[in-house]
């Protein structure tokens, strides 16, 4: 069955979705031990979340980018991910869904969240006809998340690393199988009407 152009997909429980990032052992490591970002995290840059596990391997090249070594998995509220797409901008403007140019950019500079949908890869890292969902965080929303709807982070390198090695042997099952499971996510459809056409 065909994947819809614009979905998200993620792992997620009844009360919690998981979003990946990847940042230098010394954010990274004391993030997954303590459960919170350490001070040296600056909650007044733009951070960029995604429900992916797949892109974000393509993002950090599993784990082996430069500052992107720490692969973490953060499991926020789904409240905090209602919210942060209510009040998202699209990142790049779109004739027909912003009524114009100047509009966009308007609402760009006031909305604390962004959004950009980017083609979901597959183990190969290859690019598929559907779109993964990425979402940056900046101001407002980017305090919210660090610290109100985090409720966990897991460092998931050595995940990210054996399915990456399975992946480089062809055993491409395992490697499958090894992958978080990731649904439809279930979402009220008019949470997203403003950010695709």
């Amino acid at each position: 069955m065909k994947e819809p152009k614009y979905q998200i997909r993620a792992q997620y429980t009844a009360s919690t979705v998981t979003v990946y990032q990847a940042y230098a052992p010394e954010i990274g490591l004391p993030a997954a031990r303590e459960g919170r970002f350490p001070a040296l995290w600056q909650r007044d840059r733009m951070t960029w979340i995604k429900p992916s596990f797949l892109w974000m391997m393509y993002r950090c090249g599993w784990g082996t980018k430069e500052g992107q070594e720490t692969v973490l998995a953060v499991e926020i509220t789904r409240e905090g991910l209602a919210w942060a797409l209510e009040h998202a901008c699209l990142s790049h403007y779109e004739e027909g869904l912003h009524t114009h140019r100047a509009a966009w950019k308007s609402e760009l500079k006031r909305s604390p969240a962004r959004v950009q949908w980017d083609p979901e890869r597959d183990l190969h890292l290859q690019p598929l006809p559907h779109r993964a969902l990425q979402l940056g965080l900046a101001g407002e929303a980017a305090h919210l998340y660090a610290d109100e709807w985090i409720t966990s982070i897991t460092d998931v390198t050595p995940l990210a690393r054996t399915i990456h090695d399975h992946v480089r042997e062809g055993d491409l099952e395992t490697a499958r199988q090894l992958l978080p499971v990731e649904r439809p996510y279930p979402i009220d459809a008019g949470l997203l009407t403003h950010l695709y056409r």
